[in-house]
């Protein structure tokens, strides 16, 4: 049988009288373009181009997958301190990569529906904040990284500063617990300098009941006082004018704010001024949409970066400890017009200086 079905196919290739079997005219129909051989649809041999790249794609995948899995497993076993690093790193540029898009959908959204920065919700608002600000810091590497070869002195400066060049995204769990110890540190130490400031320029406030109140304060801060609500509000008219108002600050004083807000003091005094003051401004802005949103809202975690973010050092305060500290400082910040944010900033030193800690 399978000598006839030979010689039937060839009888057909050179022209033959016979008639093909059925066999030779399906295959024949798959090697010709006409319309009389066509293959008809339900044919199993009919192979579809969209069907072959997709089981390629699925082919190369899986194939990558697999190596990309012994590659790990090999770092894993031989190098597991350079896996632990590359494992950040690889997870850090997701995250990162997760932001961007984050950021360019909310900026996307904000075109189209012609809202303001201050308008939009506390989440899209507080990630546009946190996103610029990895954004700037990451613009040093890339700046760095232009000249030829400076990329591997770029990596091996990267692995020996990761809390100065690199955002939190590659920071390792310990590490963030102990950079974030680190940057309040350097901000507790302006601390006193603003207390001394106030105590100092409290002598010379106009009003005799305003100059009484905040010497009575400082006094109470520096003795370990925490202080509440009530004995803050009744300030907001002397932090808006001579000589506590944000015109008004003067260089000394915009350092030690420049340093508790995290933000670098070695600037010209206008600089220092526009710098506080915009960062006053959005604080101010993210309080008001926070206070819309309500705080029970909020995950663990997002309050403990809004605290922190305030001054407070919350990386070792429980959850309820921190969501009152907060509930405090929205209460004196909603209350506050613009023209009185310099008291805002103050509270960044005044509310997180006494605060209770619980023991490590």
């Amino acid at each position: 049988m399978a000598l006839s079905r030979v010689c039937w196919a060839r009888a057909a290739l050179w022209g033959s009288a016979v008639a093909p079997g059925p066999f030779v005219t399906r295959r024949l129909q798959l090697g010709r373009s006409g319309p009389a051989w066509r293959a008809p649809r339900s044919s199993k041999l009919h192979l579809s181009p969209k069907a072959d790249a997709k089981d390629l794609i699925s082919y190369v995948v899986a194939k990558t997958r697999g190596i990309s899995g012994t590659y790990h497993r090999f770092l894993g076993r031989h190098f597991p301190r350079f896996y632990a690093l590359y494992t950040v790193f690889m997870k850090g540029i997701q995250m990162l990569w997760a932001d961007a898009k984050q950021a360019r959908r909310i900026k996307r959204d904000m075109r189209k529906r012609n809202v303001k920065f201050h308008q939009l919700s506390y989440r899209d608002m507080e990630h546009l904040r946190q996103f610029r600000r990895d954004v700037t810091k990451c613009l040093f590497i890339g700046v760095v990284s232009i000249p030829p070869f400076a990329n591997y002195v770029v990596f091996l400066l990267m692995y020996l500063f990761p809390r100065q060049l690199l955002v939190k995204h590659f920071w390792s769990p310990k590490q963030q617990v102990d950079f974030l110890d680190i940057y309040h540190s350097l901000r507790k130490r302006s601390h006193s300098d603003v207390i001394t400031h106030l105590g100092r320029v409290s002598a010379i406030v106009s009003d005799e009941r305003l100059r009484w109140h905040l010497t009575d304060l400082c006094t109470k801060v520096q003795n370990g006082t925490h202080p509440v609500a009530h004995d803050v509000l009744p300030l907001r008219e002397c932090f808006s004018t001579h000589p506590l108002g944000l015109s008004h600050l003067q260089a000394p004083q915009m350092k030690a704010l420049s340093r508790a807000v995290l933000l670098t003091p070695y600037l010209p005094p206008p600089l220092l001024r526009w710098r506080l003051k915009n960062h006053a401004t959005v604080i101010h802005q993210l309080d008001r949409a926070l206070a819309k949103l309500g705080i029970g809202q909020l995950t663990a975690q997002e309050v403990k970066s809004a605290c922190y973010l305030r001054g407070l050092n919350s990386t070792h305060i429980a959850e309820d400890r921190c969501r009152t500290w907060l509930g405090e400082w929205l209460q004196i910040s909603c209350s506050l017009k613009e023209a009185e944010l310099s008291l805002l900033l103050h509270n960044v030193v005044l509310l997180s200086t006494n605060y209770l800690e619980p023991r490590r």
